[in-house]
Protein backbone atom coordinates (compact mmCIF):
# COMPACT_ATOMS: atom_id res chain seq x y z
CA UNK A 1 0.00 0.00 0.00
CA UNK A 2 1.47 3.55 -1.08
CA UNK A 3 2.59 5.99 1.88
CA UNK A 4 -0.04 7.88 3.13
CA UNK A 5 -3.40 6.19 2.01
CA UNK A 6 -5.77 5.29 4.41
CA UNK A 7 -8.53 3.92 2.88
CA UNK A 8 -11.40 0.54 2.83
CA UNK A 9 -9.95 -2.56 2.92
CA UNK A 10 -7.99 -3.47 -0.32
CA UNK A 11 -7.76 0.25 -0.73
CA UNK A 12 -10.81 0.92 -2.89
CA UNK A 13 -11.76 3.62 -4.51
CA UNK A 14 -14.65 4.89 -6.20
CA UNK A 15 -14.20 6.70 -9.71
CA UNK A 16 -16.65 8.43 -11.31
CA UNK A 17 -16.46 9.72 -15.36
CA UNK A 18 -18.80 10.17 -18.67
CA UNK A 19 -19.17 7.24 -21.29
CA UNK A 20 -17.88 10.45 -23.42
CA UNK A 21 -14.83 9.28 -25.40
CA UNK A 22 -12.51 11.69 -23.45
CA UNK A 23 -13.15 10.37 -20.32
CA UNK A 24 -12.85 6.89 -21.33
CA UNK A 25 -9.28 7.54 -23.45
CA UNK A 26 -7.88 9.19 -20.17
CA UNK A 27 -8.96 6.36 -17.80
CA UNK A 28 -8.97 3.05 -19.46
CA UNK A 29 -5.46 2.46 -18.33
CA UNK A 30 -6.01 3.70 -14.71
CA UNK A 31 -9.23 1.20 -14.24
CA UNK A 32 -7.77 -1.89 -16.38
CA UNK A 33 -4.47 -1.34 -14.08
CA UNK A 34 -2.00 -1.11 -17.58
CA UNK A 35 -0.15 1.20 -15.27
CA UNK A 36 1.04 1.22 -11.50
CA UNK A 37 -1.31 2.98 -9.42
CA UNK A 38 0.28 2.89 -5.67
CA UNK A 39 -1.37 -0.25 -4.54
CA UNK A 40 -4.61 1.77 -4.92
CA UNK A 41 -7.84 0.03 -6.74
CA UNK A 42 -10.42 2.36 -8.86
CA UNK A 43 -14.22 0.80 -9.11
CA UNK A 44 -15.51 3.01 -11.96
CA UNK A 45 -19.00 4.37 -12.07
CA UNK A 46 -19.59 5.54 -15.96
CA UNK A 47 -22.74 8.14 -15.76
CA UNK A 48 -23.38 10.99 -17.56
CA UNK A 49 -21.85 14.42 -16.35
CA UNK A 50 -24.94 15.62 -14.35
CA UNK A 51 -25.36 11.88 -12.80
CA UNK A 52 -22.13 12.68 -11.37
CA UNK A 53 -22.67 16.58 -10.32
CA UNK A 54 -25.12 15.25 -8.66
CA UNK A 55 -23.27 12.39 -6.88
CA UNK A 56 -20.53 14.25 -6.07
CA UNK A 57 -23.35 17.04 -4.24
CA UNK A 58 -23.97 13.97 -2.10
CA UNK A 59 -20.38 12.75 -1.39
CA UNK A 60 -20.75 9.55 -3.02
CA UNK A 61 -17.42 9.14 -5.14
CA UNK A 62 -13.76 9.32 -4.12
CA UNK A 63 -13.03 10.56 -7.43
CA UNK A 64 -15.18 12.11 -10.03
CA UNK A 65 -15.74 14.24 -12.88
CA UNK A 66 -17.16 16.60 -12.62
CA UNK A 67 -18.87 19.87 -14.36
CA UNK A 68 -16.72 22.61 -13.85
CA UNK A 69 -19.31 25.15 -12.80
CA UNK A 70 -20.42 21.90 -10.24
CA UNK A 71 -17.49 22.66 -8.68
CA UNK A 72 -18.93 25.85 -6.76
CA UNK A 73 -20.99 23.22 -5.15
CA UNK A 74 -18.89 21.05 -4.01
CA UNK A 75 -15.23 22.42 -3.13
CA UNK A 76 -16.12 22.59 0.50
CA UNK A 77 -15.53 18.36 0.15
CA UNK A 78 -13.30 17.92 -2.69
CA UNK A 79 -10.07 19.22 -3.68
CA UNK A 80 -9.00 19.63 -7.09
CA UNK A 81 -6.93 17.27 -9.32
CA UNK A 82 -4.59 18.74 -11.70
CA UNK A 83 -4.92 16.00 -14.61
CA UNK A 84 -8.23 14.50 -16.41
CA UNK A 85 -10.30 17.62 -16.73
CA UNK A 86 -11.81 19.19 -19.69
CA UNK A 87 -10.72 22.69 -20.68
CA UNK A 88 -9.11 24.22 -24.16
CA UNK A 89 -10.13 26.59 -26.85
CA UNK A 90 -12.52 26.08 -29.63
CA UNK A 91 -14.65 23.51 -27.93
CA UNK A 92 -17.53 25.36 -25.57
CA UNK A 93 -20.86 24.12 -25.38
CA UNK A 94 -22.61 25.33 -28.38
CA UNK A 95 -26.20 26.83 -28.81
CA UNK A 96 -28.82 25.28 -31.49
CA UNK A 97 -32.02 25.97 -32.69
CA UNK A 98 -34.34 24.19 -35.70
CA UNK A 99 -35.87 27.79 -36.54
CA UNK A 100 -34.11 30.74 -36.48
CA UNK A 101 -35.64 33.45 -33.89
CA UNK A 102 -34.96 37.02 -33.50
CA UNK A 103 -35.50 36.93 -29.61
CA UNK A 104 -34.32 33.97 -27.56
CA UNK A 105 -36.83 35.47 -24.67
CA UNK A 106 -39.41 32.91 -23.54
CA UNK A 107 -38.05 30.13 -25.80
CA UNK A 108 -37.72 26.45 -24.24
CA UNK A 109 -34.28 26.24 -24.06
CA UNK A 110 -33.12 22.16 -23.29
CA UNK A 111 -30.24 21.64 -20.79
CA UNK A 112 -27.74 18.86 -19.80
CA UNK A 113 -28.78 20.17 -16.06
CA UNK A 114 -28.77 23.08 -13.46
CA UNK A 115 -24.80 22.69 -12.35
CA UNK A 116 -23.30 22.13 -16.31
CA UNK A 117 -21.22 24.48 -17.38
CA UNK A 118 -22.87 24.85 -20.50
CA UNK A 119 -26.04 26.13 -18.19
CA UNK A 120 -23.96 28.44 -16.47
CA UNK A 121 -22.38 29.84 -19.62
CA UNK A 122 -25.79 30.26 -21.59
CA UNK A 123 -26.38 32.39 -17.95
CA UNK A 124 -23.70 34.93 -18.43
CA UNK A 125 -24.32 34.74 -22.39
CA UNK A 126 -28.01 35.91 -21.94
CA UNK A 127 -30.29 35.79 -19.13
CA UNK A 128 -33.26 35.23 -21.49
CA UNK A 129 -32.24 31.68 -21.67
CA UNK A 130 -32.89 31.18 -18.04
CA UNK A 131 -36.60 31.85 -18.38
CA UNK A 132 -37.90 28.30 -19.60
CA UNK A 133 -35.60 25.42 -18.88
CA UNK A 134 -36.17 22.00 -19.83
CA UNK A 135 -33.51 19.57 -18.06
CA UNK A 136 -32.80 16.45 -20.06
CA UNK A 137 -29.61 13.79 -20.73
CA UNK A 138 -27.07 15.42 -23.16
CA UNK A 139 -27.63 12.89 -26.00
CA UNK A 140 -31.30 13.68 -26.20
CA UNK A 141 -31.26 17.29 -26.65
CA UNK A 142 -30.42 17.55 -30.31
CA UNK A 143 -33.11 15.23 -30.84
CA UNK A 144 -35.30 17.43 -28.41
CA UNK A 145 -34.95 20.59 -31.04
CA UNK A 146 -35.16 18.41 -34.04
CA UNK A 147 -38.47 17.32 -32.79
CA UNK A 148 -39.82 20.68 -31.51
CA UNK A 149 -39.86 19.08 -27.83
CA UNK A 150 -37.44 22.30 -27.11
CA UNK A 151 -36.92 25.76 -29.03
CA UNK A 152 -32.82 25.24 -28.46
CA UNK A 153 -30.88 23.32 -27.02
CA UNK A 154 -27.07 23.45 -25.30
CA UNK A 155 -24.99 20.88 -27.16
CA UNK A 156 -22.35 19.77 -25.29
CA UNK A 157 -19.58 16.51 -26.39
CA UNK A 158 -19.78 15.35 -29.46
CA UNK A 159 -23.08 16.81 -30.20
CA UNK A 160 -20.85 20.10 -31.95
CA UNK A 161 -19.91 17.33 -34.67
CA UNK A 162 -23.13 16.10 -35.30
CA UNK A 163 -26.03 18.57 -34.82
CA UNK A 164 -26.02 19.68 -38.64
CA UNK A 165 -27.14 15.99 -39.58
CA UNK A 166 -30.23 16.66 -37.85
CA UNK A 167 -31.14 19.97 -39.59
CA UNK A 168 -30.38 22.66 -36.58
CA UNK A 169 -28.76 25.37 -37.01
CA UNK A 170 -25.86 27.26 -34.89
CA UNK A 171 -27.25 30.54 -32.57
CA UNK A 172 -24.26 31.26 -30.59
CA UNK A 173 -20.76 29.06 -30.14
CA UNK A 174 -20.55 29.50 -25.96
CA UNK A 175 -16.77 28.96 -26.05
CA UNK A 176 -16.05 31.52 -28.19
CA UNK A 177 -18.25 34.09 -26.52
CA UNK A 178 -16.40 33.25 -23.65
CA UNK A 179 -13.39 33.54 -25.13
CA UNK A 180 -13.53 36.85 -26.51
CA UNK A 181 -14.94 37.88 -23.44
CA UNK A 182 -11.89 36.91 -20.82
CA UNK A 183 -9.60 36.04 -23.10
CA UNK A 184 -8.92 32.15 -21.27
CA UNK A 185 -9.71 29.14 -21.93
CA UNK A 186 -13.39 27.28 -21.35
CA UNK A 187 -13.11 25.26 -18.37
CA UNK A 188 -15.45 22.57 -19.13
CA UNK A 189 -14.89 19.48 -15.99
CA UNK A 190 -12.53 18.90 -13.74
CA UNK A 191 -11.68 15.99 -11.65
CA UNK A 192 -12.21 16.39 -7.58
CA UNK A 193 -10.89 14.27 -5.41
CA UNK A 194 -12.59 13.78 -1.80
CA UNK A 195 -10.33 16.41 0.73
CA UNK A 196 -10.68 13.45 3.31
CA UNK A 197 -8.27 11.54 0.82
CA UNK A 198 -4.52 12.67 2.21
CA UNK A 199 -2.70 14.86 0.09
CA UNK A 200 -0.21 12.75 -0.66
CA UNK A 201 -3.06 10.26 -2.01
CA UNK A 202 -4.20 13.10 -4.00
CA UNK A 203 -0.27 13.18 -5.43
CA UNK A 204 -0.19 10.08 -5.84
CA UNK A 205 -3.97 9.96 -8.00
CA UNK A 206 -2.65 12.79 -10.22
CA UNK A 207 0.11 11.41 -11.24
CA UNK A 208 -1.81 7.93 -12.03
CA UNK A 209 -4.21 10.08 -14.22
CA UNK A 210 -1.24 11.54 -16.07
CA UNK A 211 0.07 8.17 -16.51
CA UNK A 212 -2.91 6.81 -17.82
CA UNK A 213 -3.27 9.54 -20.42
CA UNK A 214 0.63 8.36 -21.74
CA UNK A 215 -0.54 5.08 -22.04
CA UNK A 216 -3.80 5.50 -23.78
CA UNK A 217 -1.28 7.88 -25.92
CA UNK A 218 1.57 4.96 -26.40
CA UNK A 219 -1.02 2.35 -26.98
CA UNK A 220 -3.73 3.83 -28.58
CA UNK A 221 -5.53 0.98 -30.88
CA UNK A 222 -5.91 -1.00 -27.12
CA UNK A 223 -7.73 2.23 -25.43
CA UNK A 224 -10.11 2.44 -28.09
CA UNK A 225 -11.74 -0.49 -28.42
CA UNK A 226 -12.38 0.42 -25.18
CA UNK A 227 -13.65 3.75 -26.16
CA UNK A 228 -15.84 2.14 -28.78
CA UNK A 229 -17.59 0.28 -26.31
CA UNK A 230 -19.00 3.31 -24.26
CA UNK A 231 -18.90 5.54 -27.35
CA UNK A 232 -23.02 5.25 -27.38
CA UNK A 233 -22.48 4.22 -31.71
CA UNK A 234 -20.37 7.19 -32.69
CA UNK A 235 -18.09 6.53 -35.55
CA UNK A 236 -15.03 6.37 -35.57
CA UNK A 237 -14.33 9.72 -37.43
CA UNK A 238 -16.74 11.47 -34.43
CA UNK A 239 -14.61 9.69 -32.01
CA UNK A 240 -11.28 11.14 -33.28
CA UNK A 241 -12.35 14.27 -33.30
CA UNK A 242 -13.81 14.12 -29.96
CA UNK A 243 -10.43 12.80 -28.52
CA UNK A 244 -8.56 15.65 -30.58
CA UNK A 245 -10.78 18.19 -28.93
CA UNK A 246 -11.33 17.67 -25.67
CA UNK A 247 -7.67 15.63 -24.95
CA UNK A 248 -4.84 18.12 -24.80
CA UNK A 249 -2.23 19.77 -22.84
CA UNK A 250 -4.92 21.40 -19.91
CA UNK A 251 -5.92 17.42 -19.38
CA UNK A 252 -2.29 16.67 -18.65
CA UNK A 253 -2.31 19.08 -16.16
CA UNK A 254 -4.56 22.26 -15.66
CA UNK A 255 -1.82 24.72 -14.87
CA UNK A 256 -2.10 28.35 -13.96
CA UNK A 257 -4.35 29.38 -16.48
CA UNK A 258 -6.96 26.52 -16.49
CA UNK A 259 -7.16 26.95 -12.32
CA UNK A 260 -7.47 31.15 -13.40
CA UNK A 261 -9.94 30.33 -15.75
CA UNK A 262 -12.37 28.00 -13.20
CA UNK A 263 -12.21 31.06 -10.36
CA UNK A 264 -13.19 33.61 -13.10
CA UNK A 265 -16.35 30.78 -13.92
CA UNK A 266 -17.30 30.51 -10.46
CA UNK A 267 -17.09 34.15 -9.83
CA UNK A 268 -18.93 35.73 -12.96
CA UNK A 269 -21.78 32.76 -12.12
CA UNK A 270 -21.69 34.18 -8.40
CA UNK A 271 -22.25 37.66 -9.52
CA UNK A 272 -25.10 36.50 -12.20
CA UNK A 273 -26.92 34.91 -9.14
CA UNK A 274 -27.08 31.78 -11.42
CA UNK A 275 -26.25 29.23 -8.51
CA UNK A 276 -28.32 30.27 -5.77
CA UNK A 277 -31.40 31.02 -7.94
CA UNK A 278 -31.40 27.64 -9.88
CA UNK A 279 -30.01 25.09 -7.93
Amino acid sequence: MAAGVVKTPGNVMTLGYSPCPNDTFIFYALVHKKIDCGGINFTEHIEDVETLNQMALEGRLDITKVSAAAYGHISGGYALLRSGGAAGRGCGPLLVSRERFSSLRGKRLAVPGLMTTAYVLAGLFDSELRESIIVMPFDKIIPAVRDGVADCGLIIHEGRFTYKDYGLNLVADLGQWWEEETGLPIPLGVIAAKSTIPAAARAQIDSAIKASLSYAYANTNETMDYVRRHSQELSDEVITNHINLYVNNYTMDSGSEGTGALETLLEMARQKGIFQANI
